[in-house]
Formats: structure tokens, sequence, C-alpha cells
């Protein structure tokens, strides 16, 4: 059953949906973090007017060279500030589902429409998830007491619990029911990462009869994971990492305070798309980010740095007579599950889906600390759920390529479909990517290849409210939004058919998501 809101709140935003009466969260600000010069962020913010339009005059030979000249860091700069202007406006967030997303729509589709292209807004409707006020978890004995640092699971129920905490007696993760045996109902299970979704240990804990749920991270860094849009149980479920869990597992006669107070209900959002007037239609080159945020921040580098490259090569490329078309999509609700892709993929006819020749999906592209990762396409590094549909080592050889030119050393990540390239593999259509990593902490290894502060997370502002203007690596933007922007004119002027690289969905086997959570890490 969905949660009800009992009481009047105090007045924030309002989700645009009649299923939703109201709904509210509280948000703080937490600095920024990065190795970007930002003193004039707040200046760059209030600054911030209508998006100038001039679209690059790229012709004869060197027209890569060209565009990649008319693609700046600071034109980039100028959305992610109306993205942040917008966030300020809207109480921080710029969350599927309310006022600030749809005016972020509403400035991405201004943008594409004063460039010249034709734009529509594909609006749906989906599973919400806010959190209200932010979740507390505090050890009660043995004393003294203290509060736990930990970070909420998106669609936890609510609920204020005070109880003894128990682990499974079998597997510490909790993937099987057979692990609870003997569990004392009434307790507060502790649960590690791993195996299976988070929903899974959750719902057996609770089918055990625990009244709560926090589960730790399997790997050094905090943890932030989601029970997915389909888990309905009134069970407070919130996450530590792995070092706090580790401590809590050895700590005997442990008693712990867990509260939460979320919102879960049917929201409308929609996807922005907008497409080249020329170019081959048998062979489309669709170009994707989400646009959205989750609601504890204004999403800046997740995934505003996304977007904002694609918004800026789609104004540089306008007007320019391309061989195969190029279709710009912003995605709605990814922070939900991947919902907005799902749904314009679902959508296609079959006829449809055969005419994309390649979809090209950009995260993430400007993380403080950051690491330069191209979606592994031919599963070269033997990790995770294997290679993409035929067609995705291309790509990622031509992203390796550029960084090459560029000298910026660069590693694979899995191809696991945790992004908004997941419903697109699974119908067999070749993938690819870049992403400059999230919560997962950066290693003495990765530090020594690119720089930044090892033991330190790729973004420490990942899901959280300091994720803002200030919290992007100056360096990561202008590299990336190049090669989003070399990318796509690659493959828009491709005189290779496009056709050759892909096979029909039936001869592909996409892998199995046991998380729709974007950072492509091991669960």
């Amino acid at each position: 059953m969905l949660q009800t809101l009992s009481s009047p709140l105090p007045a924030r935003r309002l989700l645009l949906s009649a299923s939703i009466s109201m709904a509210l969260l509280s948000l703080g600000a937490c600095g920024g973090g990065g190795d970007a010069d930002d003193g004039g962020a707040q200046a760059d913010i209030a600054a911030v007017a209508e998006p100038a339009v001039a679209p690059c005059r790229a012709s004869g030979n060197n027209v890569f060279d060209q565009l990649l000249g008319c693609v700046t860091v600071d034109g980039v700069r100028r959305h992610l500030a109306a993205l942040q202007r917008i966030a300020n406006a809207h109480h921080g967030t710029r969350v599927s589902g309310t006022p600030g997303f749809n005016q972020s729509a509403d400035y991405a589709e201004k943008v594409l429409r004063r460039a010249g292209y034709q734009v529509t807004r594909q609006e749906f409707q989906f599973q919400t998830f806010l959190s209200r006020s932010p979740s507390q978890l505090e050890q009660v004995a043995p004393r003294p007491v203290q509060s736990i640092e930990n970070r909420i699971m998106s669609y936890s129920g609510s609920g204020q619990v005070r109880a003894a905490v128990a682990r499974p007696s079998g597997a510490a993760t909790g993937c099987s029911s057979a692990d609870f045996a003997g569990f004392p109902a009434g307790s507060i299970a502790l649960l590690r990462r791993g195996d299976c979704t988070f929903a899974v240990k959750a719902t057996n804990a609770s089918a055990a009869g625990a009244v709560g749920a926090v589960i730790y991270n399997n790997i050094p860094g905090d943890l932030n994971g989601t029970l997915g849009a389909d888990f309905t149980l009134d069970l407070p479920v919130t996450s530590v990492s792995q070092a706090t869990g580790e401590r809590l597992a050895a700590t005997a006669g442990l008693v712990l305070r867990l509260k939460t107070d979320t919102f879960r209900g049917q929201a409308t959002t929609s996807n922005v798309i907008a497409e080249t007037a020329g170019g081959d239609a048998n062979h489309v080159v669709v170009v994707g980010a989400h646009l959205d945020s989750v609601d504890a921040g204004p999403g800046i580098n997740d995934n505003g740095s996304g977007s904002a490259a694609i918004l800026e090569t789609a104004v540089q490329m306008a007007g320019m007579r391309v061989r195969n078309k190029v279709r710009f999509t912003l995605w709605g609700a990814e922070e939900s599950g991947l919902v907005g892709s799902t749904r314009y993929v679902e959508q296609l006819t079959q006829a449809e889906r055969d005419r994309i020749a390649l979809y090209l999906n950009f995260d993430m592209i400007a993380s403080p600390n950051a690491g330069y990762f191209i979606y592994d396409g031919d599963d070269s590094d033997q990790v995770g759920a294997g290679p993409g549909p035929s067609g995705s080592a291309a790509i990622e050889k031509t992203l390796q390529g550029f960084y090459s030119r560029r000298g910026v050393a660069f590693r694979g990540t899995d191809f696991s479909g945790r992004s908004d390239y997941g419903p697109f593999i699974a119908q067999g259509i070749p993938s690819g990517g870049i992403f400059t990593g999230a919560e997962e902490v950066k290693t003495a290894e990765a530090a020594a290849l690119w720089g930044g502060r090892a033991g330190e997370a790729y973004d420490r502002c990942y899901h959280q409210a300091c994720d803002t203007y200030d919290n992007i690596n100056l360096r990561a933007l202008d590299v990336n939004s190049d090669a989003v922007a070399y990318a796509t004119l690659y493959y828009a002027m491709s005189a290779r058919p496009l056709a050759d690289l892909r096979k029909k969905a039936s001869q592909y086997t996409a892998p199995v998501v046991t998380w729709p959570e974007h950072p492509p890490v091991r669960q």
C-alpha cells in the first residue's frame, strides 16, 4: 500500500500529479568539492541569462576540430549555472515529478528550440520517492549514545523504531529466507551488501519479523542504494559504510534507534527529445543523458554534467549537414530506476528500434576526484556482466581513440545496464559512453594514473545536497564535453553503414540488472 499524507506539511514544492496531494523534503547545504577554481561560481549563477544560440560554422575537412573548438567549457558551464539556478529556486533539487525538474526540462527545450530543433516532450507517470526529513540512526546501547552517519535507501518505508540489532544466522547478506532461521522478531536487521538486490534483503528481513534494516557496504566508502520502485513494505531501511557496518557487527548488546520519514506515490514527468532535420532516418544516432537529480540535491555532476554537454553539442551542431540522423535525448526519472529511457524504448515499434544504429550515454562526466572510464563494450576487462551488443566494442574503440589523442589515460567500466543504456542494450542496440566515477573510493593506483586524492570517493557529494555547481572538475568537464561532441559527430558523419554494427536483439542476451542505480559497480 502506498503511503498517504495524513497531515498538512510545510509548503516547499508540489508534485505535478493528481495522485499526490503534497510532499516536502528538508534539504540542507554542504560545501562543494573539486579541483576547479570556483571562486566566481555564485557570480556565474547569478549572471546566467537566456542561453545564447550561436551554432558552430564548421565545414570542410577539419569539421571535427572546428566543432570541438566551438564546444567550450564556458558554454557547458552556462547550462550548469542555469540548472543550479533552477535548483536554488526549488529548495535545492531537480528531482523528477517536481517543478524543479519541470523547469529544467523547460530550459532544455528552450535551448534546443532556439537552436532550430523540433522538440518533443514525452510525458509519463512513475512511482516517485521523497525523503521528507533526513534519516536518523543512533546507537542507544552500549553507551555513550551516539549518532551514526547513514544514507536512506530510496523507496524505504517510514518508521521510528528502537530495538536490539540482530544479524542473519546464515549468510550475512540475507539473500535467502533460510538465512533468517531463528531471527528474533522485533529486532533491527544488520545486513551486508552483496549477492542479491537490496529489496530482497529487506523483504526477507521483514518476513522474519525485523522492524527495520541497516545495510552496510562490502567495499570501502559510503553506500547509496535503492530498493526499487516496486518496494512497498512499510519498513525503514538505511545504509552505512563498510567500516561502520563492521564496527556495529562486532558490538555486543547493540541497540539502535532508526527513523525514516518518506513519501512514495505517483508523479508525472517527461523526457526531452530533439533531432536533426537531416540525416538518414534509417540510421539514427541516439545521444542521451538523464536530466533529473535525486531529491537530496541539485544533481549538477549527477547528471547536469552529461546533460549540459549534450545541450552545448546540440547547439553547436545545429545546421550542420549530417549523414545520419542524430536524436538528442534528456531522460526523466532515471534516479527512480531508468524509467524515462525504459518508457521511451518500450513505446517504439520494432521497426523504429531497428532504425537506431547506436546509443551514446553520458552520465556523471565531471566528478571532482575524476577518473576517466569508458564502458567496456567488448568485455576485455573480464569483469562483471559481459560485453554489450555487437557494435558496442566499436564505440569503445572510438572513445579510446579520442582519449589517446588527448593524452588522457583511461580504464574500462562494467557494462552492467545500470544507467540509461540499460534499456537499449536489452534490445540489442550497440551502446557506449563515458563516466568519471561516483561513490567508489579512488585507489592509490588510480590517483597515480589520473591525479586527485587516493582514499576519497570519485564524487564525495554523490546523491547529496553538495552536488552543486562547485562540485565539478573543470578539466574533466572540458575533456569530456569534447568527447561528447567528438563521438556524436563521428557517428553523425560516419560513412560506414551503421547497420553493420549491430545484430538483432534475439542474438544478444542482456545482463541481469540487480540494482537499477547507475554507478556501474558491483553490488
